[in-house]
């Protein structure tokens, strides 16, 4: 206990191997990620900007020009990119780190490549806890990349308080992502790469279903054309998101947000549990064959064996009490 109290002493310090530590805890899981939150969960409250778009749509490259200008609107900024999985390792595979290089010697910037691991949303599963732990270091802004976008990626919009989707123009799948509710995502919508072809058009596309899908909405999201190679609409984008931030502040959505992200903390933390608290009584691992092999033969069915399970573990937890 005392060394999880030192460890998260020094992540409120803001000591860079400290936070890289806790991060690799989360990460990893078991008691010493239950410990370490524990101690860091009231600690801050960062401003947390999701980033997503498909593959290939510039979203490092855009977040390493958007980090300068973010800088004149808060002190510290956290960089959560979640890349790839290593099909070898599980690691993440570092590209966006490698894009965003310039910015490793400033001490106002953690950049951290976390893997996805499979998980579904483009988000990894230790995300929400990563932004806990830069959040008690002190940085007031946290940015998450997600890894390309599709139905699986709303997980973000969960986590952010400002979504911001980057489209391209040219990878022949982006109008269909726009009817199959993608674009019900985004708080800011970003046309990458406006130095191509098609990207005018894009943005006019774009816009028309903003208008249709926005219309009755107090709040419009805006269609935002960038260049990182031009240098162009970077400072437009950062306006977008803190016009974005002054609107959910204004109109209480930034504390419905909250709210939610913490029931979602509890209702998590709680499945854990109970799935934990199931697995130790029903011993699952030693018996889940004996049961298929049951219904397999046709001597009972999926009902009849957790309805069994479900009335010893209340008669279990009668006896625990």
């Amino acid at each position: 206990m005392e060394k999880t109290d030192n460890l998260a002493k020094n992540i409120k310090n803001g000591d860079i191997r400290a936070i890289a530590r806790g991060i690799s805890i989360v990460e990893n899981g078991g008691y010493e990620r239950e410990a370490i939150l524990q101690e860091l969960y009231t600690e801050g409250q960062s401003y947390i900007v999701g980033i997503t778009g498909p593959p290939g749509a510039g979203k490092s490259s855009l977040i390493d020009l958007l980090i300068n200008e973010l800088k004149n609107h808060f002190k510290k900024i956290a960089i959560l990119a979640i890349d790839p999985s290593s099909p070898f390792t599980g690691g993440a595979i570092l590209g966006d780190r490698i894009r965003m290089q310039k910015h490793t010697g400033d001490p106002d910037i953690y950049i951290r490549s976390m893997a996805s691991r499979g998980h579904l949303g483009g988000i990894s599963g230790a995300t929400k806890d990563a932004i806990k732990v830069v959040s008690a270091a002190g940085y007031d802004l946290v940015i998450v990349e997600t890894v390309g976008v599709g139905q699986s990626e709303i997980d973000v919009v969960k986590l952010a308080d400002t979504t911001v989707l980057v489209l391209v123009p040219g990878l022949g799948d982006e109008i269909q992502a726009m009817k199959s509710g993608i674009m019900e995502i985004g708080d800011l919508f970003v046309v990458n790469k406006s130095d191509r072809p098609e990207s005018e058009k894009l943005a006019t596309t774009v816009r028309w279903i903003v208008d249709e899908h926005y219309k009755e909405e107090a709040y419009k999201p805006p269609v935002i054309l960038t260049s990182v190679y031009k240098n162009e609409g970077i400072e437009e984008t950062v306006r977008g998101i803190m016009a974005h931030k002054d609107y959910i502040y204004e109109n209480d959505i930034y504390k419905q947000k909250r709210k939610m992200r913490i029931e979602d903390d509890i209702r998590g933390l709680l499945e854990e549990k109970l799935n934990s608290f199931i697995e130790h009584h029903i011993k699952y691992p030693e018996r889940i064959e004996q049961w298929v092999e049951k219904v397999y033969k046709g001597n009972s069915t999926p009902f009849d064996i957790v309805k069994e399970i479900h009335e010893n573990l209340i008669i279990d937890v009668k006896e625990e009490i």
